[in-house]
């Protein structure tokens, strides 16, 4: 445990800037551990219990779709499936809560995927043609071996039950074996020219199809791409039979009897073949082709990509595939065909079909297969269907896959809510799921997992595009959803063939969701959509039929003009605060400007609402003078002062939503007053031959000045135009207006048309027009700003962080009281004091007082987030209002009376300064003594990048500042020293989606969209780290394989010989010798011995290399014990059962018998 000292340096020095404001203090850029210059007026003792050891980053899960999916493989005895990723992604599902995510570091797409079934491992086969050998026996799989093919390409793969040896088949229609224990290529291998006979002169093509026959295991069925199909005797090494069609062929499926197979072709046909005739299949249907007379060809159709032709004992047998549409409709959706007995369902998919698998009771190829369900992996989704009802209903997916229902446009993730709120949103979820699921259970039920000891409830919130936001469980690492909101609800739909009655900004997406501010407590919830409005939602249990209170809001910053203190001193900085400003009235000037026009509609008559989040009330930014509003860039909201504030590049609104009135509505320059730490400069005007030729582009479009710079934010096209969530909109291409003629023009005859900004507040990509869609998505321009005091750099100045904390607004003020923190792109920090009415009554009827206080603070880059910390360094919350039901009444039929919490910073009375105020910004953070505004501390976060989300947040019950950097560092800070704990360059910045959705929590957790249908979970505590691998799902469980159908005398006397079988004797090194070198190359994988010696050396890996062998040791000796149980048993029943027959035998003649 340290103690750090904050002493005063020298005597009547003072923290203030020349030329500030009396209420201005500044800091210089301290040094880590060592206190900035300043003033502290008595000693101050904090002890900080963080150190570095505290600290470890690791991922922890995975949640939602897999990004972007190639195969599907499913374990029938263990109950697990996998699914691979073009991304070389690995993700394995069982029972919910189990739940895997592994990654090749090839980065190549997974395309083959195998289980041995019931022996823990996977077996993955990748486009860079290498075959991996996945454990599973552990929580964190890793790969034991690999082995790299260089002079074929592999096309499938194939390990038959019960068997050590794979399948390989590749593109020049050999196919190879591999041992899958030790992971060598067997000498065995079938070559092309000896499986199709000799006198045809054209290459089989790739293969496409292995498999051992049901009837005799020795019998190999080869299925080349050209319409060849072979059945190779593996110990004459000889074809059997040959079978050849026209048509190319995509997938074979044997009946289990194995006399007879199926093969689905290019034309949309599906053939029939007996081995008893290989001339010509006995059958040929095209399913979903019109019948035709006279004998014509039917219609063409689409290929049948894969068939499974699967028996049943009581039923007739279900074949079931996917394509063979017929050509003659076009948009028809994706189709998954059952075909049972004459019935024929054709189930319309919202996603392109990548593969599909038929769950069967028994993993026996040879026994009738029982269908119970078929797995189905979509583009976009993974949906299982019930087989054994008749209208093949589909399970309730278990699993968190609909996170991209709409595309996620930002986050907020609050861990250790108050307990209750899970339940009660689960309990107004619930009542608007689906309904028709199947009442059975989720069949992919393998693994097992447990509730954590270490447990505390978390809840994720994501926005989408659509205007939608969802609420998750995100407890104990796995994520289900409990709520979702649909805010475009609020708004009018716009009916086709309407004339537009709003000045939208968006074409695409205009109720898109871009921040999130919610109190868990109060359960108040505000957002931000990306057409400038704000919504209010209360939380109820209650149905309420009400109308929605709409404000307008008009918020124009006029940077061109020259800002003097004598100019400032005639503006009023504030509005009267009980009217709402709203501007004039809604209009279209006769030129054609648009002016105090919103960009939606709120609905105006009463709207009925169900149980949950009632939007009680809309803020809307208005178009001023043709201008479109600027995109919202920081929100705050304090349930227990009742207020919302949000600011953009314009300027700043605040809002009290119990009495519904705008309290603020001003611009960034006007919060200044006296205290501008800034020079404005007048700009140069255009040219008069510009603004002529402006002028008369307006004339001849009227209504064209709906910005380029308004876009969704899934869009791609990012050139040119901000991508941050907390951005102000940047303007292309900007034409004037005939209202903008008198005024000055900020940009010079030099200037573009476009800015380059250099605030994380503002990122954006600044890229040529002739780059190409990828290189716009995975580059983007990082040169920022060296200095903020060039404020002839910045067209606007934008409010981006608010913060609302009981506070002291002025400098050495001797009460707290009500305070909005504002921070802007400049690094200007400033105070907004409130002055609250202190009764509830006064609160519903008497205004708020809305004033800034003249205190200015400066840091370098745009400022990100606020908090406050008490003299004992423990985080004061801000103040909140417990939860009511605001449809709920009393006894007396009263609304129940307002519950206010607040949390006073611990003082004592020798102390002069009460508590400390953390700001951050993208470039340094700072830690304030209040009230004295001394800075005790500061630290340069970084010079090279800048910091893209900071929070201040509780690790091992002390308080850190988090930070992610766009260089992919993420640090923790110590507060209020600052003392840096950790630094690791652990996330690179790719996409700027991971820079729209990171965030950190307290607990030491944070999480962000690794892909545009993934969410993923990190940790940066090393307590959570240690007892991650209790919190994981075991993905293997011990389960004795099930026992094989008793074949009866004469299937086992005549059904062939394939229980004789002996693999190791064929494709052993004795047999068939060593495969070529040149062929494969083994590489040994980091979780098997091999990689074991090769990673590690000295005592650590020696002491590694034993608890491995000791635990495949331990493994060995449990599987033999449990032979050696099952075949005691054996003999004690054979024992048994042969005592029995002789005594019943005992005393009978041979003819008897």
């Amino acid at each position: 445990m340290k103690k750090f000292n904050f002493r005063k340096v020298l005597d009547g020095l003072t923290a203030s800037s020349p030329g500030s404001a009396s209420g201005t203090s500044t800091c210089p850029g301290g040094t880590t551990g060592v206190p900035a210059v300043g003033v502290t007026p008595r000693e101050t003792e904090v002890q900080e219990t963080l150190a570095s050891e505290n600290f470890q980053i690791c991922k922890t899960v995975r949640h939602g779709f897999p990004y972007q999916p190639t195969a599907l493989a499913f374990d029938p005895v263990q109950k697990i499936v996998a699914i691979g990723t073009r991304t070389g992604g690995v993700r394995i599902l069982g029972r919910p809560g189990v739940d895997c995510y592994c990654q090749h570091d090839s980065e190549a797409a997974v395309l083959h995927l195998q289980f041995p079934i019931n022996e823990g491992a996977l077996v993955t086969a990748c486009a860079d043609d290498t075959l991996h050998l996945w454990n599973l026996r552990q929580k964190r799989p890793a790969i034991l071996h690999s082995l790299k093919f260089n002079r074929e390409r592999i096309t499938f793969c194939h390990i038959p039950f019960q068997s050590k040896w794979l399948y390989v088949g590749t593109e020049r229609g050999n196919t190879h074996v591999v041992n899958i224990e030790s992971f060598i290529l067997s000498g065995y291998i079938i070559m092309w020219n000896k499986a199709i006979e000799l006198a045809t002169k054209t290459h089989p093509g790739p293969v496409v199809h292995l498999s051992d026959s049901p009837r005799d295991e020795g019998k190999m069925l080869i299925g080349f791409e050209s319409g060849t199909v072979v059945l190779w005797d593996l110990r004459t090494k000889k074809p059997d039979f040959r079978f050849y069609y026209d048509e190319a062929i995509h997938s074979i499926s044997w009946h289990h009897e194995g006399k007879q197979f199926m093969c689905s072709h290019s034309d949309g046909s599906l053939t029939m073949w007996n081995l008893k005739n290989t001339a010509k299949p006995f059958q040929i249907t095209f399913p979903h082709a019109k019948s035709q007379r006279d004998g014509k060809k039917p219609d063409p159709c689409k290929p049948i990509l894969k068939v499974e032709y699967k028996t049943s004992r009581s039923s007739e047998p279900f074949i079931i595939f996917s394509g063979g549409l017929s050509y003659d409709k076009a948009g028809r959706r994706p189709s998954l065909t059952i075909m049972h007995g004459k019935s024929i369902t054709v189930l319309e998919m919202d996603h392109p079909i990548v593969e599909f698998l038929t769950l069967c009771e028994t993993p026996y190829p040879n026994e009738f297969q029982e269908p119970y369900a078929v797995v189905v992996l979509l583009e976009k989704d993974f949906i299982v269907v019930d087989l054994t009802q008749s209208h093949f209903p589909i399970f309730e997916n278990p699993y968190p896959m609909d996170i991209h229902e709409s595309p996620v446009t930002c986050t907020a993730y609050f861990a250790d809510c108050p307990p209750e709120l899970i339940p009660a949103l689960y309990s107004v979820g619930a009542k608007h799921k689906k309904q028709g699921y199947s009442n059975k259970e989720w069949p992919v039920s393998g693994g097992t997992w447990t509730l954590g000891t270490q447990t505390y409830p978390e809840i994720i919130i994501t926005g989408h595009a659509d205007g939608s936001i969802k609420f998750w469980d995100g407890s104990a690492i796995t994520l289900e959803m409990l709520y979702k909101l649909k805010t475009s609800k609020v708004f009018e739909k716009q009916k086709v063939g309407e004339g537009k009655q709003v000045a939208e900004i968006v074409e695409e997406d205009p109720y898109a969701i871009q921040m999130i501010s919610w109190c868990p407590e109060s359960r108040i919830l505000c957002v931000t959509g990306i057409s400038a409005h704000v919504i209010l939602y209360r939380f109820s249990k209650h149905e309420a039929t009400t109308e929605i209170v709409s404000l307008e809001v008009r918020l124009q910053n006029d940077v061109e003009d020259i800002i003097t203190p004598e100019a400032t001193e005639n503006i009023s900085p504030y509005t009267e605060p009980s009217q709402p400003i709203t501007g004039s009235p809604r209009n279209v000037s006769p030129e054609g400007i648009k002016d105090s026009i919103p960009c939606l509609k709120v609905k105006s008559r009463p709207v009925r609402m169900p149980q949950g989040y009632q939007a009680e009330l809309v803020i809307q930014l208005v178009w001023v003078d043709g201008e479109p509003p600027q995109q919202i860039a920081s929100l705050a909201l304090n349930s227990a002062y009742g207020l919302v504030a949000f600011g953009n590049s314009n300027g700043l609104a605040v809002v009290d939503f119990i009495q519904k009135t705008v309290l603020l509505s001003m611009g960034t320059i006007d919060l200044y007053g006296s205290s501008d730490p800034y020079p404005r400069q007048l700009r140069s005007p255009r040219r008069s031959k510009q603004l002529t030729a402006g002028l008369s582009e307006l004339s001849d479009s009227p209504v064209s000045l709906e910005l380029e710079r308004c876009k969704s934010p899934t869009s791609d096209n990012v050139n040119g135009h901000c991508t941050s969530p907390t951005s102000q909109p940047c303007s292309t291409g900007k034409r004037v207006s005939a209202t903008e003629g008198a005024k000055l023009n900020r940009w010079g005859p030099s200037r573009p048309p476009f800015r380059k900004v250099q605030s994380a507040a503002c990122m954006e990509i600044s890229l040529p027009a002739s780059h190409t869609e990828e290189s716009r998505d995975n580059s983007f321009s990082r040169s920022r700003s060296s200095s903020v005091s060039s404020i002839d750099k910045e067209s606007k100045e934008t409010i981006t962080a608010l913060y609302f904390m009981d506070s002291y607004g002025r400098k050495n003020d001797g009460t707290l009281s009500p305070c909005l923190w504002v921070g802007t792109s400049l690094g200007v920090v400033l105070v907004i004091s409130l002055n609250l009415p202190s009764g509830e009554e006064q609160r519903q009827s008497e205004p708020v007082m809305v004033a800034p206080s003249g205190t200015v603070l400066m840091l370098k880059g745009a400022v990100l987030t606020f908090s406050s910390v008490d003299c004992a360094g423990g985080l004061i919350h801000p103040p909140y209002e417990v939860w009511r039901d605001p449809n709920s009444m009393d006894d007396n039929e009263k609304p129940r009376k307002r519950k206010l919490v607040t949390f006073s910073p611990s003082s004592s009375q020798d102390m002069g300064d009460y508590h400390f105020a953390v700001i951050c910004s993208e470039k340094q953070a700072k830690v304030y003594s209040l009230p004295s505004q001394n800075c005790l501390y500061a630290h340069s976060i970084t010079e090279s990048s800048f910091v893209l989300r900071a929070d201040v947040v509780t690790v091992c019950n002390s308080v850190c500042l988090a930070c992610f950097c766009a260089n992919g560092h993420i640090m923790t800070l110590s507060l209020p020293s600052l003392r840096p704990m950790l630094d690791v360059n652990y996330l690179p910045l790719t996409d700027m989606r991971i820079a729209r959705t990171f965030c950190f929590t307290n607990g030491g957790q944070a999480l962000f969209l690794s892909s545009p249908t993934e969410i993923q979970r990190i940790t940066y505590s090393q307590e959570m780290c240690e007892n991650l691998q209790d919190m994981l799902g075991e993905l293997f469980t011990p389960v004795e394989t099930p026992e094989a159908q008793n074949r009866g005398f004469l299937k086992g006397l005549f059904g062939g010989s394939g229980q004789t079988f002996d693999r190791e004797e064929l494709f052993g090194e004795a047999a068939a010798g060593k495969a070529s070198r040149s062929l494969a190359q083994h590489i040994p994988g980091p979780g098997s011995m091999e990689g074991m010696k090769a990673a590690a050396g000295g005592v650590v890996g020696d002491l590694a290399r034993a608890r491995i062998a000791l635990d495949e040791r331990g493994q060995r000796l449990g599987e033999l014990e449990e032979r050696t149980a099952a075949m005691m048993g054996s003999a004690e029943s054979f024992s048994k059962h042969a005592h029995e027959l002789m005594l019943k035998c005992k005393d009978k003649k041979w003819y008897q018998l």
